[in-house]
């Protein structure tokens, strides 16, 4: 009795049927990893993309097809430091509330440990150059409380 081993019809057999199951998308992702499948499994693949009628398209092609994003660099300006990170976080929430885009710098080395605050000049909350006038009011509003005017 011979075992289904590599080299084997019905290895092939399995083979081709577990192809006939991947998605186009798939068989072509896999086209592109071949290098590492057995001459079995090259076979089976080569015959279930041209019984689909797939084209493998080079690496090269298929980037360009696929737009990259660039990433957008934008010039933060730190506009407050806090020693503690929970004064941040409430900071951060007044101007995320707002609609104001902004970051915590520093906070995840304050968070492992709050003694480096000083060491590192605290969490900084940092935003846009074009907010940064209104978030700064934003903060000195919120500090002021809802009752307090500005100009006491």
């Amino acid at each position: 009795m011979a075992l289904a081993g590599f080299g084997s019809s019905e290895e092939r057999n399995r083979l081709a049927q577990f192809y006939a199951d991947l998605s186009d998308g798939e068989l072509q992702q896999l086209a592109h990893e071949r290098g590492s499948l057995t001459d079995e499994a090259k076979s089976a693949l080569a015959g279930e993309m041209s019984r689909r009628r797939l084209v493998l398209e080079p690496p090269a092609e298929r980037e360009a097809a696929a737009p990259r994003e660039r990433p957008e660099l934008r010039e933060l300006l730190t506009i407050r430091q806090f020693r503690d990170l929970p004064e941040a976080l409430l900071a951060k929430s007044v101007l995320d509330s707002a609609g104001i885009e902004c970051f915590l710098g520093d906070d995840n080395l304050i968070r492992i440990d709050w003694l480096w605050s000083n060491l590192l000049g605290g969490v900084k909350l940092r935003v846009r150059q074009e907010d940064a006038l209104v978030a700064s009011r934003l903060l000195e509003a919120d500090a002021r409380g809802p009752g307090e005017d500005s100009e006491s």
